[in-house]
């Protein structure tokens, strides 16, 4: 009878759990394919049920959104939304439909609301199908191509970074991996920060910026977290995350998972916080706001408002009533509370703000700081300043105590200052003797006084007496000086022979130190080529380090070549004699001296013109010297400019002579067009760099329309197309491809030498310097002239940043 009872209660609990299923999984697909529609009452769930597609609404505002949510996340948060700046009215009528042609559209009627993918014109549309996977991806695949993926969520973040998403960047693709916050809580247009990975010098870092403000950074990457977001790999916690940040030739990623819980999500909050989902809990930054004087949790300092100081913050305190102050209110529905938090903190009468209704606009008091917390009315919560106490009592034994510390700092700081400049004095004296010995040891120098010398050789280096240099150049004037770089300052001179110098004056805060001042005077005194700068010596006193050059009276290229006003002075044949020039010293360099020398440093700035024009390679205080059997170098300490440095020395340290090649080739196109190589070019919707550009316009069989308008009709077309041939087979992205410098001469004078065609160069879009501190290598393993060398910025001209 029990056992009858049993069988009964189990058949009528399996219909029960069979309908129920059915209706919970009525509204259910699995994949859009053409021709099917999503509605307001159905849904896409990924395979393992973790997440869903679907149309939901914000109760707040009444707007819809299409969005794939956790189905674990009791908050019902959204961690993609496909048309966040695009809010609809929930009807029956709108649903998300893919079309025969393959495209993935959201319509109301018969009107497109937003296009969410496109693919039209594609073949293979009936194969087409977008799928919700398990990672939380929603992907457009083609089936009849091996599922490749032509279209992904992911590609397109908002404001969560889930499992297997990245954040970081793509230079080959393009692919910039973002999070974008929410303006508030309610409305998912894009807000005031953005959550990015960049790349500094070494460091890799995540990055929050404001409005396009550094706002705050985490540290550097240690290869197990960052500085400033310990929450995130703190195995103490009950949920703590895997991370991984990957490096590759095209660019680098960062992604995260979080261990012990299902909902693996960051979320860039609308205030600029990081939160993960599974505890709620704020990674970083601790505070609600960043303010001008905290630096110790990542955020950015500033500088301090006149009437602010350190400590002092706005908190939110709950039903507060303000006695006395001037209420000002704006509706602006693009303000968020960031916005509120900054307009108040920079405004020295206000002292407290609230946001308005959906946590827009902004309402502020000024006046009287006096308020009231009211827990019996609804005066609403709103942010209060809160002013930094000063400490009182005993404040004696503190002055005491500071004068005490201050005075034993004194005596530290003079003890180690005189040490210091003990060992500077010690090491002067040094690389004096060193100096001096070199040019004794010279064939042409003698120790003879310096009417003796100046009549000798103009390839003999001298030895200058620090008086001479500073009646030269009227002791150092501002009237005589021509120029800035990293080095320090160059100063225009005159010996009492009447000969001009130029003066390249070593900056004490200058990057550049003792072993890169000798380095460039062992290098350039063993150099002589009519298309390189002359050294004619040096001077040392005391502190003071300069090298003596021939003076070019017509700067450098870039003082023409950029200037509006002054690139007509550079017609075409004046142009191609620099880019020939420019070619036979780097033959030199790298073939016909007597060692192999990599300059390192190639751009504008560092071609000076003489009298005639003529060019003359400058700067080679981070040249390299390579041995007759050496082909190419390696060093974890990258030095140059970001734009004209290869791709392989950029991301990997590896340079070569085929890394000159590189920086020439730039340096073409830069002479060609009369623009800088960092200047950017719309290009069908993209923005690219000078290199970009012309590979794009030589494809389309357009690279005329590279040539400066400033050459008028004057310029040989057939040779200036020569020259951007040859200037892109100078930039293509393997160094192997690219030609050495007597294949270069003899492509740009032989007009009748057939040139290969190009192949897809290194695209950059920044310029920035990169330095380490850290020993360089060569592939063989022997250190390079135990050298350890600092960026500078050498130039005669104006000063180019790095």
């Amino acid at each position: 009878m029990r056992t009858s009872i049993n069988a009964v209660f189990l058949l009528i609990f399996t219909v029960f759990c069979s309908q129920t299923l059915n209706y919970f999984l009525v509204d259910a697909i699995s994949r859009i394919r053409p021709g099917d529609q999503l509605n307001s009452t159905s849904y896409l769930l990924s395979e393992d049920g973790n997440f869903i597609l679907k149309f939901f609404t914000i109760e707040e505002t009444s707007q819809s959104y299409l969005g794939i949510q956790n189905t674990g996340d009791t908050s019902n948060r959204s961690v993609w939304i496909a048309n966040p700046n695009i809010p609809i009215s929930m009807n029956d009528s709108v649903v998300l439909e893919m079309d025969m042609t393959g495209s993935l559209k959201i319509l109301s009627g018969e009107n497109t609301i937003i296009s969410v993918y496109d693919e039209a014109g594609t073949s293979n549309n009936n194969k087409t199908v977008a799928i919700l996977q398990d990672s939380g991806n929603f992907v457009v695949v083609n089936e009849g191509a091996d599922n490749l993926i032509l279209w992904q969520s992911f590609d397109h973040p908002i404001n969560t970074l889930v499992a297997d998403m990245k954040l970081g960047f793509n230079l080959t693709t393009r692919q910039n991996w973002t999070l974008t916050s929410w303006l508030s809580s309610y409305i998912p247009a894009p807000g005031a920060f953005t959550l990015s990975l960049e790349r500094t010098q070494d460091s890799r870092q995540l990055v929050i910026h404001r409005r396009g403000e550094l706002y705050w950074t985490s540290g550097p990457w240690d290869g197990q977290g960052f500085q400033f977001a310990p929450a995130l790999n703190d195995p103490a916690n009950l949920f703590h995350h895997n991370m991984s940040l990957i490096t590759t030739t095209d660019g680098m990623y960062f992604s995260c998972r979080t261990v012990g819980s299902k909902l693996s999500m960051l979320e860039l909050t609308p205030g600029g916080q990081i939160v993960d989902a599974a505890t709620n809990r704020v990674i970083s930054p601790y505070n609600n706001f960043c303010y001008g004087y905290a630096s110790d949790n990542g955020c950015t300092t500033s500088v301090l408002p006149k009437c602010r100081r350190n400590k002092d913050e706005f908190k939110l305190k709950i039903s507060a009533y303000f006695v006395h102050g001037t209420i000002n209110s704006d509706d602006n529905s693009s303000l968020s509370l960031s916005d509120c938090m900054e307009r108040c903190w920079n405004d020295c009468n206000c002292f407290g703000f609230t946001t308005n209704s959906k946590d827009t606009g902004c309402t502020t008091w000024t006046g009287d700081k006096n308020y009231r917390t009211l827990d019996s009315a609804p005066t609403g919560n709103k942010y209060v300043l809160v002013s930094a106490k000063s400490s009182k009592g005993r404040a004696w034994i503190w002055i005491v105590v500071s004068l005490s510390v201050v005075l034993v700092m004194l005596l530290l700081g003079f003890l180690c200052c005189l040490r210091v400049r003990i060992h500077k004095r010690e090491e002067m004296e040094r690389l004096q003797g060193e100096c001096r010995q070199m040019l004794t040891e010279s064939d042409s120098f003698n120790n003879v006084n310096e009417t003796e010398r100046t009549a000798r050789e103009p390839h003999d280096l001298k030895f200058f007496s620090f008086s001479s240099i500073v009646a030269a150049t009227n002791d150092f004037s501002k009237e005589n000086k021509i120029g800035e770089g990293g080095f320090g300052p160059v100063y225009k001179g005159k010996l009492l022979d009447g000969r001009e110098i130029a003066v390249k004056r070593l900056s004490r805060s200058s990057g550049q130190g003792l072993v890169e001042f000798k380095n460039e005077l062992i290098l350039i005194s063993k150099l002589q080529h009519t298309n390189l700068v002359r050294v004619l010596g040096c001077c040392i006193h005391e502190e003071e380090k300069m090298l003596i050059y021939e003076y070019m009276p017509n700067k450098s290229l870039d003082f023409f070549l950029f200037a509006q006003d002054k690139k007509e002075l550079l017609d075409w044949q004046k142009r191609f004699n620099i880019i020939e020039g420019v070619a036979q010293g780097l033959l030199y360099l790298h073939k016909y001296s007597r060692m192999r020398v990599i300059h390192r440093d190639l751009k504008a700035s560092n071609v000076l013109l003489d009298e005639n024009m003529n060019p003359k390679i400058a700067d080679f205080g981070m040249a390299r010297i390579f041995k007759q059997n050496e082909i190419e170098a390696v060093t974890k300490r990258v030095v140059g400019t970001y734009g004209y440095m290869s791709p392989e020395y950029a991301m990997e340290g590896t340079f070569s002579v085929k890394s000159d090649v590189f920086s020439f080739g730039v340096l073409i196109l830069e002479i060609v067009t009369g623009r800088r190589n960092s200047s950017f070019y719309n290009f069908d919707d993209s923005q690219l760099n000078l290199v970009g550009y012309a590979w794009e316009l030589w494809k389309d069989r357009a690279a005329l329309e590279l040539k400066d308008p400033a050459l008028g009709d004057s310029c040989d077309v057939k040779q200036l197309l020569r020259s951007v041939h040859v200037g892109l087979l100078c930039v293509q992205e393997s160094a192997m491809d690219r030609p050495i410098m007597s294949e270069v001469i003899s492509m740009l004078n032989n007009e009748t030498m057939p040139l290969p065609a190009p192949k897809r160069p290194a695209f950059f879009t920044g310029r920035r310097t990169l330095d380490a501190n850290s020993s360089e290598t060569k592939s063989t393993g022997n250190p390079v002239n135990n050298l350890n060398v600092s960026v500078n910025d050498l130039t005669i001209s104006d000063v180019e940043a790095r």
